[in-house]
């Protein structure tokens, strides 16, 4: 039978659960600080999510974007990591309940991401292909390149351009991004590669149910993702809603169907929260609800840091905080202070977010960022967002593997190697149904 075999201490123990950015930076800064920390993720893995889409569209190989934890923490002498799934918490005695066996703590920090929200269409959600995680973007990869080898072998036109249709559902950065990425599919690989299929037989759908694209920057910058997107082709539909979808065809809430076997979703994520907490704590979008100091509400022990936690102190984010990397990151680094500070018996600092700005990219030589009251478009902001996510990467290779191939990329118009690695890559969907009975039978909602 496992166990955790984690050595029993005198110290406090600090349980993450979660090897996100929220959960690396915390454990990183209570390197020097005199506690146990334990890391627990159901991956051994750190995954840089800003760069999925890359590896969807053969930018990158998978490896690029991910970096063992143990690496990250090799000469830290205070953490142990253990990949484990995380089944349910009991608060009342400090207990964390997971698949290698219980854990006892004595702060709990829950940094467990997000995951994708399908907001309760369970067609969509069957049929469509999320984007949070390294699996999903490796099918999304063998899936696009699967649906140009089969078009090939289609003299039905109507079904090739059923197959060459791509959806993305979902204008923030995320949608935008992929938008663009597979534009650059169809412009620069499609007539190399396959020169025997049409250009005009690939369209590229772009959906967004709000007024505009990237609704959480400026209008400027929105205009400007607008004004890219179209220019590469891609067909923008905004104030449009999607009703429904069968694997075949999608419906718009205006009554339009587009037919499609190519539909991913990145039109919003939830929390992923973890069972044994009062349902009160716990919003509908799973976000746990937290106070100025990251603790969940209830629980002086247990903080919630992240995607995951529902902070509304400030009053510039009445809704919360917005789920990206930042936020994640700073909290953690609050956390790692305010523990100290209690362990000490000194007052813990509220926490407040430092917008450090927005940047998203449409394609080659196309970008917007916001940096304080700076608003920048072109290439010169293209050029900022790559210097920015290329120092966020985690190790040293990883930083030089992927501007080798960014370079490569630039410079020949080409992509990373284009192959199917997976048998199965052309029954995505069944896959899907099965991670999602897998998870299901763990528990409910879903862990890490």
């Amino acid at each position: 039978m496992m166990q955790p075999n984690i050595p029993e201490t005198s110290l406090p123990r600090v349980v993450i659960v979660g090897g996100g950015f929220g959960g690396v930076n915390l454990a990183k800064k209570l390197r020097k600080a005199p506690v146990q920390v334990v890391l627990l993720d159901r991956n051994n893995y750190h995954l840089f999510q800003p760069l999925l889409y890359q590896v969807s569209t053969a930018g990158l190989e998978p490896d690029s974007i991910a970096f063992p934890l143990r690496g990250i923490f090799g000469t830290q002498k205070n953490l142990h990591f253990r990949m484990a799934e995380v089944k349910g918490v009991r608060p009342a005695e400090n207990i964390l309940e997971t698949g290698i066996g219980d854990i006892r703590y004595d702060y709990l920090v829950i940094a467990t991401g997000s995951n994708t929200n399908f907001f309760g269409n369970k067609l969509i959600e069957e049929h469509g292909i999320g984007m949070k995680s390294l699996i999903e973007a490796v099918q999304i990869r063998n899936y696009v390149i699967k649906q140009f080898e089969e078009s090939l072998l289609l003299t039905d036109e109507a079904e090739v351009k059923a197959k060459l249709t791509f959806v993305i559902v979902g204008g923030g950065p995320t949608g935008v991004e992929m938008a663009g990425a597979i534009s650059e599919l169809r412009k620069y690989i499609l007539p190399k590669d396959y020169p025997e299929l049409p250009l005009d037989c690939m369209k590229i759908y772009l959906v967004e149910m709000g007024p505009r694209l990237l609704p959480a920057m400026s209008e400027f910058s929105s205009g400007k993702a607008r004004e890219g997107s179209e220019r590469l082709g891609i067909k923008v539909l905004v104030n449009t809603t999607v009703k429904d979808y069968d694997g075949q065809t999608l419906l718009l809430g205006s009554g339009e169907k587009i037919a499609t076997k190519s539909l991913i979703w990145a039109a919003g994520v939830k929390g992923v929260p973890i069972n044994g907490f009062e349902k009160d704590i716990i919003l509908p979008n799973g976000r746990i609800m937290v106070n100025e100091f990251c603790q969940v509400k209830g629980y002086e022990n247990i903080l919630a840091i992240g995607d995951i936690a529902q902070m509304t102190n400030d009053p510039k984010f009445p809704r919360g905080y917005p789920m990206v990397a930042q936020v994640a990151i700073q909290q953690g680094k609050l956390v790692a202070e305010n523990l100290t500070k209690r362990l000490r018996g000194t007052n813990m600092l509220p926490f407040k977010y430092k917008d450090l700005g927005n940047l998203a990219t449409i394609g080659r030589n196309k970008a917007v960022a916001e940096i304080g009251k700076t608003k920048l478009s072109g290439r010169f902001a293209w050029f900022i967002w790559a210097v920015v996510h290329l120092m966020s990467l985690l190790g040293f290779r990883n930083k030089m593997v992927v501007l080798i191939n960014w370079f490569y990329r630039y410079f020949t118009f080409d992509r990373g190697t284009r192959i199917i690695i997976k048998r199965g890559a052309a029954n995505i969907v069944k896959l899907r149904q099965s991670v999602l009975q897998q998870e299901a039978e763990v528990h409910q909602p879903e862990h890490i």
